[in-house]
């Protein structure tokens, strides 16, 4: 089985992680936040093995010197290199916890970043602080179930114009939005061969390129909305013949976008 994945929180003072400062052999005292899930809560033991992450790529290796401390040991680390080619997903506020839900998976499937959207029918309401706190406990959570050394980046609640100025500036940069609509014309056939043509772009120059995936909320998208984002540069196409819920579109598409783009063998 694979090793318990715990990400630290460099931003705390009792969790200084650096790749320039590290040394196989090196001990280190876990935070007490890692302490009480992988001690208390996981029970592991002296012995056992663990991996720690600053969720930006570092990937320690430790095993258990001394439990009722937490003081751990290095194995080894690795430093891993940022997606060429990146996920995103613009994913609508959704009431019952299916936007929640739909970013957990998104997590675990690999997408790189992620923005809340206030849609013109999200029922679910931002509050806050409160809305930022629940996704990031969200995306922290799902980056250790997958193992992953990067944390997606959470960006602000963006409004449908915010939305819109994102799009358009996502066309200057190179960048693939997409937004799925029912009653599009374009089918995943024409978004993979668009991801195919910024993804051989991304090898030949070497510069980092997003492939956004804009999800409504229940009821859909409206179709102003669609229409601005159309005309904004965004290709809306038809995921498939079923309606998914909120919670689901985003990981269907990532799952796509995965295999598209060689994340997946």
């Amino acid at each position: 089985m694979t090793d318990a994945m715990f990400v630290v929180d460099t931003t705390s003072d009792d969790a200084p992680l650096s790749s320039d400062e590290l040394q196989t052999g090196w001990t280190l005292r876990l935070p007490e936040e890692v302490r009480r899930h992988a001690i208390g809560s996981m029970r592991l033991k002296e012995g056992d093995e663990l991996q720690l992450s600053d969720g930006t790529g570092l990937r320690i290796q430790a095993v258990v010197d001394d439990p009722k401390s937490g003081i751990v040991r290095v194995l080894g680390f690795t430093k891993e290199e940022r997606p060429v080619v990146r996920l995103g997903l613009i994913q609508a506020l959704a009431k019952n916890g299916h936007d929640e839900q739909a970013i957990d998976m998104a997590t675990q499937i690999g997408v790189d970043e992620v923005t809340p959207w206030q849609a013109d029918r999200s029922i679910a309401r931002f509050k806050a602080g409160r809305t930022d706190r629940k996704w990031m406990q969200t995306l922290r959570a799902a980056t250790e179930q997958s193992r992953r050394a990067f944390i997606p980046e959470l960006h602000g609640m963006a409004t449908s114009k915010q939305v819109l100025a994102m799009i358009r500036r996502d066309m200057v940069h190179g960048n693939l939005v997409i937004v799925f609509h029912q009653d599009a014309n374009a089918t995943w056939s024409d978004v993979e061969r668009q991801v195919e043509e910024l993804a051989a772009k991304c090898l030949d120059d070497g510069k980092e390129r997003t492939v956004s995936v804009v999800v409504g909320p229940e009821g859909g998208i409206s179709d102003q909305e669609v229409e601005v984002f159309a005309e904004a540069g965004a290709l809306v196409c038809v995921l498939g013949r079923n309606i998914l819920r909120a919670s689901a579109a985003g990981p269907v598409a990532l799952g796509l976008l995965s295999r598209a783009i060689g994340r997946y063998c």
